[in-house]
């Protein structure tokens, strides 16, 4: 694919006005976008817009804003649904991010689905909201917490996983699409497959995949998906879970008040349908709407072609970042990664990196990345990331180079 015929990143910078900023007097290089996205200029608008002509509570009223404000609510639902291929619209319910939509399929199905002697299985690389909701729920029922080892070069020991899927009885893997800290794009439908093959569901974290790739929930076949509106250049404060509505259907609700119940009386309440029932008191109705501009502005660029964008840059990135003497990259080679890169520099710590690199007016991370058994695993006590979306351009991956050699000399 020619990315230049099909993507035009300078061309699509102009969308973010943020992208426009100088940071020390530079211009703003942000490789942050892991942790969260720019908004275009459409997204901002439609939130505007919303709160100056359409806002009001949702679903209760029968007046003329009420009914707009639901109709804009649920078309975002439909645009998410579409979006990631769901089969069913009803299964997609509106949380505040990714860590929320675990932590309620942690509550609602783990604690009426696990109990003791039980086993869930999670991997070394997860991030910690899909690793405390488990621990958690381990400790509360008895059940044990297995991890599914990572190896050296970054991938999943799959072989790890067949051990854990015999040895015990497994009700839910539960696994990233892909790793924040490594990059490492994980075989999604082989594991759901041999979960599903032991009895066991599968959850899969996709706040790493869903803005970055084409993802069909239907084809994944798994059980639960999450992700946020934050990493797909939609707004804070709003995430969804994707879960089957037979699933969805037999579990208690997570939270519970206004808005998800059909009946209240003085000593018992019934539940409203499906996705209401998992989505109590006011939700963020306007970041969903928000949402639901940030999937119209991704589809309309194409999630194919960001992609290839994505992988063209972060090839190049790791040819520099390797080329370059003291830069250690972490995980696996291009063509098994997304678009980021953790890595080194000897004798610098991280944090170091980054500060030297904000004066450049480049913006990347640097810790643990919300992933410290997996920099344990590995021996690391902390990496930089740098992690690139669709307005991303190669002289940005210079200046990241050019900037940890600055780095160097300083600490020399």
């Amino acid at each position: 694919m020619d990315i230049k015929k099909n993507l035009d990143s300078v061309a699509l910078r102009a969308d973010f006005p943020i992208l426009a900023r100088k940071v020390h007097g530079n211009p703003l290089a942000y490789l942050d976008n892991a942790a969260s996205t720019q908004k275009p200029q459409t997204v901002i608008e439609a939130l505007a817009e919303f709160y100056r002509t359409h806002y009001a509570n949702i679903h209760r009223g029968v007046h003329t804003l009420s009914e707009e404000a639901t109709v804009a609510y649920e078309e975002a639902r439909d645009k998410v649904a579409a979006f990631i291929h769901a089969p069913d619209r009803c299964g997609v319910i509106f949380t505040r991010n990714a860590t929320e939509a675990i932590n309620l399929v942690a509550y609602a199905w783990g604690r009426a689905n696990v109990g003791p002697g039980d086993r869930v299985v999670v991997t070394e690389m997860e991030h910690h909201s899909n690793l405390v909701p488990w621990q958690m729920l381990a400790r509360e029922v008895g059940a044990e917490l297995a991890y599914v080892s990572v190896t050296d070069e970054g991938r999943l020991d799959l072989e790890s996983l067949d051990r854990l899927l015999d040895g015990g009885s497994v009700k839910l893997v539960a696994f990233a699409h892909v790793s924040n800290v490594l990059g490492t794009v994980n075989p999604v439908r082989e594991i759901v497959a041999r979960a599903h093959a032991a009895g066991a569901l599968a959850l899969v974290d996709a706040a790493q995949s869903v803005p970055h790739m084409p993802v069909d929930v239907a084809s994944l076949d798994c059980d639960f998906i999450v992700f946020s509106g934050h990493k797909m250049c939609g707004p804070s404060g709003i995430g969804v879970l994707y879960g089957r509505p037979e699933l969805l259907d037999a579990m208690p609700p997570f939270l519970t008040g206004g808005g998800m119940i059909r009946r209240v009386g003085r000593s018992e309440a019934r539940w409203a349908d499906l996705p209401g029932k998992f989505e109590a008191g006011t939700p963020a109705i306007a970041e969903a709407v928000g949402l639901g501009a940030a999937v119209d502005y991704l589809r309309g660029v194409g999630m194919e072609v960001i992609w290839a964008h994505e992988q063209e840059l972060v090839t190049y990135a790791l040819e520099r970042l390797e080329e370059s003497p003291g830069v250690r990259v972490i995980g696996p080679p291009a063509g098994e990664r997304c678009g980021l890169v953790s890595f080194t520099v000897a004798s610098i710590h991280p944090h170091d990196v980054a500060q030297v690199l904000d004066w450049e007016g480049v913006a990347i991370r640097a810790g643990f990345h919300c992933a410290q058994p997996l920099h344990e695993r590995l021996g690391l006590k902390a990496t930089a990331r740098a992690s690139f979306y669709l307005y991303n351009t190669r002289e940005e991956v210079d200046r990241l180079v050019e900037g940890i050699q600055k780095a160097q000399g300083l600490f020399k």
